[in-house]
């Protein structure tokens, strides 16, 4: 592939800041989110995560980084392969697995819960907030801890698969 030492510096740094901004997002509901809604009572916590929800269910650039950065990763991993930089393909294909991680947590804990409460709130009557919050806020927590750590292990091996590549960069092929 021609194209190969043209593109691989480019799509590895955009695998690793795509994962930047994943590990933060997740990073900002650990430390801010959560923690600012513990204190709410039941019927403004399930409304307001109901709220941020929506909003990031119906953001294609959420949507687009989500995505993009498994492709992004993945595309990385096997250009790095292509150059003969195994030890950074090899750190690029753990930062593959560890958002491949973050992603099966999202899908199989994170979303599901977000369908439960939207559920409850969309019922026309009045649910029993408490029953829902209690249902939903631990292991939804739970669940972002998990994934905040597994796209910051992800954001560190891509950080070190740049260092290698660069360092390949630096020598002749």
């Amino acid at each position: 592939m021609q194209t190969a030492p043209a593109v691989a510096g480019p799509v590895l740094a955009a695998a690793t800041i795509g994962t930047g901004l994943m590990a933060g997002l997740y990073f900002a509901f650990d430390v801010s989110v959560m923690p600012g809604l513990a204190g709410a009572d039941d019927r403004t916590f399930v409304t307001v995560m109901e709220s941020i929800n929506q909003v990031i269910d119906n953001s294609a650039l959420f949507g687009l980084l989500f995505v993009g950065v498994f492709l992004a990763t993945g595309v990385a991993a096997v250009l790095q392969r292509r150059l003969g930089r195994p030890e950074a393909a090899r750190w690029t294909r753990t930062a593959l697995a560890l958002y491949a991680l973050s992603v099966a947590v999202t899908l199989c804990v994170n979303v599901p819960l977000n369908r439960m409460l939207a559920r409850a709130v969309s019922l026309g009557g009045t649910p029993d907030f408490g029953v829902v919050r209690g249902r939903f806020e631990r292991p939804w927590t739970t669940a972002n801890v998990v994934r905040t750590l597994a796209c910051t292990a992800a954001l560190g091996a891509l950080g070190r698969a740049l260092v290698l590549h660069r360092r390949g960069a630096a020598q002749p092929l």
